[in-house]
Order: C-alpha cells, then sequence, then structure tokens
C-alpha cells in the first residue's frame, strides 16, 4: 500500500471515528430552556441525574416560559420547561411546523406575594391584590397605616408567572409596574424598597433560606372572609386551598424524546419526586 493510500485511509478512519464521537455526543447532549420558576429545580435534577449518568450533557437557562417554547419552535432546545400551559397561538405555531409534542406536568407550584419585611401587612384579599397590581391602588395608605407609594415588581410578559398571576386574578398590570428578570432580582429590590411588592415563586424562597432575610410572604385569602393561606404551608397546598398554585409543564419535541427520556424517567422516579419536594416544590399523585 502506498504512503497516500495509508494516509487517505487513516484520514477516512479519523473522520468516521470523530463523527462517531460526535453523534455519541448529541445523542447524550440535552438543552432546556424557559421558566424561571423552575430553572433552580431544573439544574438541582440535572445534578443528581448527571452523578449516575456521567456521559450526558445537560445545559439549562431560564428568561421565561415563551422563551422556551419559542426555543422549541426554533428547534433551539430539547425541553421547554414553562409554568403555563402552552397558548391556542403557540399550539398552532407548532403545527405549522409540524412539530409534534410530548407534555410532561412534573410538579406543582405556588406563586408567593412579598413585601418589604417592614410593611404592616400580613395578608390581603384578591379583590385589594388586584386593585394593587393593576395601579388602581397607588398608595399603602389606602390599606395599611404606611404612607408611601406603591413599586410593584413583576416579570415580563414572557413570563409564564406573569401570565398566571394576570390571568388568576382578571387584571392588566399597571404601566408603572417594574419588570424584573426573576425570583432574585425581584427579591433583591424588595429588600430595599419599603413601597415594594412582587410575585415570586414560593418553591424558590422554600429553597433559598436566604430569600427570606428582609422580605415577608403574604397570606392570601379569598375574600375578606375566608382563610388565610400562605403559599409556604405545605398541608394547604397538598388539599389544593391555595388560589394561586398551578402544575409545572416540561414541553419535548417527539424527536428528541430518545435522548430526552432517561432524564423524565428520573424526575418522576422516587429520587427525582424527593428531590422535586426537598427543593420546594410538590409532588403531584400518579
Amino acid at each position: 500500500m502506498n504512503q497516500r493510500l495509508i494516509t487517505s485511509v487513516l484520514f477516512f478512519s479519523l473522520t468516521l471515528s470523530l463523527l462517531f464521537l460526535s453523534c455519541s455526543d448529541q445523542a447524550h447532549t440535552i438543552k432546556m430552556k424557559g421558566s424561571d420558576t423552575e430553572v433552580n429545580l431544573a439544574v438541582n435534577l440535572a445534578e443528581e441525574f448527571s452523578k449516575e449518568n456521567s456521559d450526558f450533557s445537560i445545559a439549562i437557562s431560564g428568561g421565561g416560559s415563551g422563551l422556551g417554547i419559542t426555543s422549541l419552535l426554533n428547534g433551539q432546545a430539547d425541553i421547554a420547561n414553562s409554568s403555563r400551559p402552552l397558548t391556542e397561538e403557540e399550539i398552532h405555531l407548532f403545527e405549522g411546523k409540524n412539530i409534534k409534542l410530548k407534555t410532561i406536568v412534573f410538579a406543582e407550584d405556588a406563586t408567593a406575594f412579598v413585601v418589604h419585611k417592614d410593611n404592616p401587612l400580613d395578608e390581603i384579599d384578591l379583590e385589594t391584590l388586584a386593585k394593587v397590581l393593576d395601579g388602581n391602588q397607588k398608595n399603602w395608605d389606602e390599606i395599611t397605616e404606611l404612607n408611601l407609594p406603591i413599586n410593584i415588581y413583576g416579570r415580563q410578559s414572557s413570563s409564564g408567572t406573569y401570565s398566571f398571576v394576570r390571568k388568576k386574578l382578571g387584571i392588566s398590570f399597571s404601566q408603572s409596574a417594574k419588570e424584573m428578570t426573576g425570583n432574585a432580582q425581584i427579591l433583591e429590590g424588595i429588600k430595599i424598597d419599603k413601597s415594594g411588592i412582587g410575585y415570586v415563586g414560593a418553591g424558590y424562597i422554600a429553597a433559598n433560606a436566604g430569600a427570606n432575610q428582609g422580605i415577608k410572604v403574604l397570606k392570601i385569602k379569598e375574600n375578606e372572609t375566608s382563610e388565610s393561606i400562605s403559599p409556604l404551608d405545605q398541608q394547604a397546598i397538598r388539599d389544593n386551598k391555595y388560589f394561586f398554585q398551578r402544575p409545572l409543564f416540561q414541553f419535548v419535541p417527539e424527536k428528541s424524546w430518545a435522548k430526552v427520556e432517561p432524564f423524565i424517567n428520573f424526575e418522576m422516579a422516587s429520587e427525582g419526586r424527593k428531590l422535586i419536594e426537598a427543593s420546594g416544590y410538590y409532588v403531584l399523585d400518579k
């Protein structure tokens, strides 16, 4: 065999090896994008999964449920974490691209409403909360002895939590509401703003002990005479008593299912379910 032929054979063999490794890596590389409510939980699950499946690589980013869903539409993700179901428009977009999805409901979350620790308010009814968030009540002195203008810390319209709260209360948010990028930014803003109110995932607060420093979690009552319920009351959530609790979704394109299935099976099994609960979220009965 001449030198040129030997070189060609070696080059061809190396190319096949690299191609095989590349395909192998792709088969164990998962891109997960979407809900900030779910991002810390997803990281915890991925870390534990990787301990037993070191050949997998899982890249996780937040940015909101809408961003995750858009990433699926654009072929830039294998899993979209979402704290809301798909909209009718999104369903039509997936149908138009002939993208078939599998839907997983793997946990339940509660949305917490928080104020500065020095705010005298401990609980709020839905009617008053709606008036605060849509801007009809502009000063705390309308409901407390605190004489300060109300500052609202919310999320961008791409956030599933933004859509969830708006729909549950049947409101449009005040145009003066600050649009923050996630739970941490909202809490940090309220910690230094005595006039602030915002909404975050209760699971984030429960899983981050330091997150409670400087803020107060409000109890919610559906009307002035009903029972006040905290989003941190695990039994109340299990009994479906809290007004702002919701399922958490993961959407997976069918073409990604083969490589994603081992991770989904892990989070739905006993070890994953224990981790979901330890992270401050709630496991749905099978």
